[in-house]
């Protein structure tokens, strides 16, 4: 479970993102990382249970920095207002489909797929889905894949058909898609759970073929 005092502390960060406060909190902000890093660290084994590639995974290759990245950003604030972990063969830098948690008050979510792949990563998807648009399409039409997600995230779609496809492909909706990730949301009820640990695995297990189907065309 994530503790309150993660989200009391995610929650004033995001009213007082500046250098001077987060030093002058840091305590907080240490037993903050004790509460997440614990968390990661149970759903590496979690998720390492049913997928050797997770099981090998460090502490380090899952969590992200809250420090942004401002050198060419017009935001110069200087840190995220989540918290966030990637669960893949490789770890958070590899090019690998996986398993994505964010916490943010109001806002958590889990993701599990490949998000905006670079080209030749994209079209190495694009060409398994078109071959075996069968086996894709009975991945993601399960029963309990469709009650956990609903359905494929198609906010980033082209307008036309990538080249070399048609509109007449069966499986077109999802060649013209840039990514490949389906979502869940986290309540900060559902986050603070005793139980979330085991919820959060059983979400990723449900998502687990397509993250396998994807990281075979990327193999």
């Amino acid at each position: 479970m994530i503790q309150k005092l993660t989200l009391e502390f995610l929650t004033d960060l995001k009213k007082n993102n500046t250098k001077e406060w987060f030093d002058s909190n840091r305590k907080k902000y240490e037993a903050v990382k004790e509460d997440v890093y614990a968390t990661v660290e149970k759903l590496i084994a979690a998720i390492g249970s049913y997928d050797a590639d997770i099981a090998l995974l460090q502490l380090k290759e899952c969590v992200f920095r809250i420090n942004r990245d401002i050198r060419f950003a017009k935001d110069k604030t200087p840190y995220k207002t989540n918290i966030a972990g990637y669960f893949a063969k490789g770890g958070k830098k590899s090019n690998a489909a996986g398993f994505y948690m964010h916490i943010e008050p109001g806002k958590s979510f889990l993701a599990s797929g490949c998000w905006w792949p670079e080209a030749p990563l994209l079209a190495k998807i694009r060409q398994e889905v078109d071959y075996n648009f069968k086996n894709f399409k009975k991945i993601i039409n399960t029963k309990k894949f469709i009650e956990t997600f609903g359905s494929i995230d198609t906010k980033d779609t082209l307008q036309r058909p990538p080249k070399g496809y048609d509109d007449e492909n069966p499986a077109i909706d999802f060649l013209k898609l840039k990514s490949f990730v389906v979502t869940k949301t986290l309540t900060d009820t559902e986050l603070q759970s005793k139980d979330l640990v085991k919820n959060i695995a059983d979400i990723f297990k449900t998502a687990k073929p397509m993250t396998d189907f994807l990281n075979e065309a990327l193999a």
